[in-house]
């Protein structure tokens, strides 16, 4: 019988679900209570939200959000799912670095990157990605670098335009 927390609940979780472009289930089994915390907080300060909540809440939360029964087989034991905002890889890094100190205490089940769904292996590939904000620096390098090679090419070419004129001028007195 639902009541106004479950209600409340399945709203929360179903904005969660419209608004992130990165979801990563993980299955939490084996961890203990100081773990998990060591985890939030990694989460919390890679700016991506962890929650553990019901199962049947969190289908119907990602059936509302358009997923149906897409997202099924992900909802099985003990799920806590990261939900990330802007930056979609950043779980994956969390996660990939939380498992390099506490081995075989947190699982990946399946994440939805960008809209699509993936199976569980599929986090390792974009936890090697460069964050978001690596990959703007990287592009802005790309496009100075090549502003400057420009500047530099019609710089060379006006000082040999310049050179011919002068050497016309003195021919001429």
């Amino acid at each position: 019988m639902p009541n106004v927390h479950k209600i409340d609940a399945v709203n929360q979780l179903t904005k969660k679900f419209e608004s992130s472009s990165g979801i990563y289930f993980t299955c939490y089994t084996g961890m203990n209570v100081e773990q998990a915390t060591e985890l939030r907080k990694q989460f919390r300060e890679s700016g991506v939200d962890y929650f553990v909540s019901k199962n049947t809440l969190s289908k119907i939360a990602a059936t509302k959000a358009g997923y149906e029964d897409k997202l099924n087989d992900f909802f099985k034991g003990q799920v806590g799912i990261a939900y990330a905002g802007s930056d979609p890889t950043s779980p994956a890094r969390v996660i990939k670095n939380f498992k390099k100190e506490y081995k075989d205490t947190l699982e990946v089940l399946g994440l939805v990157f960008e809209g699509e769904i993936y199976r569980a292996d599929k986090y390792k590939e974009l936890a090697d990605l460069p964050g978001r904000e690596e990959l703007l620096a990287r592009f802005v390098g790309t496009l100075s670098q090549s502003m400057g090679q420009l500047v530099g090419t019609l710089s060379g070419t006006m000082s040999k335009l310049v050179n011919v004129l002068n050497s016309l001028k003195k021919d001429k007195s």
